[in-house]
């Protein structure tokens, strides 16, 4: 009997636990909507870097549509939403020509489409290759996904593509040591990425038996930059290369001083710039010119560091890479997660310190009177929590009914008082 009470009771939390856990709670949601109130809706601010988006299952089950925050709010409440948490370069559909005679009830003059969004399964309620929801109805236990930072699809660990699931770098804990993730399929237009020192890949690069066969395919191609020495030779010495790395922006060409807050953890490592080009921008660190090669795919996916973007090369060759393969958002540095989620952050202390001057001012305001009136009532409110608590019985759980009870109790004494 004893172990079935216990069971049926729900575990103790103390008024400090739960106020923390809401906390938690609420800087979850912030992080998730980037500090979006929800109150007007986004089409007006075009294709966003990032946002949260919903896919409105009710309006269009075809998963051929998203909106934003606020619209999931006012304009399909009561719909069955999907959560996308959030997508790239997005611009809110509601109420466009996806949705038959549906309007937006917040800004109902857009357009009739908005060509530049990308929609992929996730609008229809389907993650990773299995094409199963989340959460899974069929799964008792839910398992946390994976989202790849190209497509932004989510996968289970178990579908990476993996020979064996300890090849995902974590710790001791379980917990991951990689900062972002680019799933199998994707890694095939990275392939780039293995060019680069082992710092950008999670503890340590990926063991891979093809990287170097790779590598070897992709010296031999032709390169209007290429140097005759190795790529990222450090024994490579010229007055050329010198002089223009001593004047080069350092985000382009010090792929040390990029990572682990401006340290150089690889050593010394010289890039193969351009000598003979005068544009800082044409020197290349990788020496090799990616938009015409045709390597040998290891198809397996990467798992990246932390600043790993801001290594990344950003000379003419690799830029226009990057735009034909339309991956050019992975040199912009408010496209990553990190980034939106420290913005968000940055909203919501703004916030929090307006509250705070707010709830100063309007008490600096009051009279006298009124000031000691509040005190009073916050003493009252205490002493009568203290008893409340004092009196209840330690070996029964405080339910709904007896927090509700203590609250009449404190209003039927203050109007007696009054």
């Amino acid at each position: 009997m004893d172990g079935t009470f216990d069971d049926e009771t729900e575990q103790a939390v103390t008024i400090g636990e739960y106020l923390d856990e809401v906390e938690e709670r609420e800087l979850e949601a912030d992080l998730v909507l980037g500090g979006d109130e929800g109150k007007e809706c986004t089409f007006n601010k075009g294709y966003m870097k990032r946002q949260a988006i919903f896919s409105c299952l009710t309006c269009t089950p075809d998963g051929n549509a998203g909106v934003c925050t606020a619209c999931s709010l006012s304009c399909h409440d009561g719909h069955q939403i999907v959560e996308l948490w959030t997508k790239r370069n997005f611009r809110c559909d509601c109420g466009n020509s996806k949705f038959g005679e549906f309007y937006c009830k917040i800004f109902p003059n857009k357009d009739v489409e908005n060509a530049g969004n990308s929609y992929n399964h996730n609008f229809k309620g389907s993650y990773c290759t299995c094409g199963r929801p989340y959460p899974d109805p069929d799964t008792e236990e839910q398992v946390e996904m994976i989202q790849c930072c190209l497509c932004e699809d989510w996968f289970h660990e178990e579908h990476l593509g993996l020979e064996s699931s300890t090849e995902i770098p974590k710790d001791e804990e379980g917990e991951p040591m990689y900062d972002e993730f680019i799933c199998k399929a994707c890694s095939e237009v990275c392939f780039f990425l293995k060019l680069y020192p082992e710092d950008i890949w999670a503890a340590g690069k990926q063991t891979d038996p093809t990287i170097q066969k790779e590598k070897a395919v992709l010296e031999d191609m032709p390169s209007t930059h290429r140097p005759e020495k190795p790529i990222c030779d450090s024994s490579y010495d010229s007055p050329k290369i010198d002089e223009v790395q001593a004047t080069v922006d350092s985000e382009s060409t010090s792929l040390g001083k990029s990572l682990s807050q401006g340290e150089n953890t690889s050593g010394s490592i010289v890039p193969n710039q351009c000598p003979k080009s005068t544009d800082l921008h044409d020197n290349c660190l990788l020496g090799v010119n990616i938009v015409d090669a045709s390597p040998v795919l290891s198809n397996k996916p990467m798992f990246l560091s932390k600043n790993w973007r801001a290594a990344l090369c950003k000379c003419n060759n690799c830029l226009e890479f990057y735009n034909k393969k339309h991956i050019a958002f992975l040199v912009d540095k408010e496209d990553s997660i990190a980034e939106y989620e420290q913005i968000a952050k940055q909203k919501r202390e703004e916030k929090l310190q307006q509250q705070e001057g707010a709830e100063l001012s309007f008490f600096n305001k009051l009279g006298h009177v009124e000031k000691v009136e509040i005190l009073k009532g916050i003493e009252e409110m205490k002493d009568g929590l203290r008893a409340f608590l004092e009196s209840a019985d330690s070996s029964k759980p405080i339910t709904a009914a007896d927090v509700h009870q203590f609250f009449d109790e404190i209003k039927n004494k203050r109007r007696r008082v009054q």
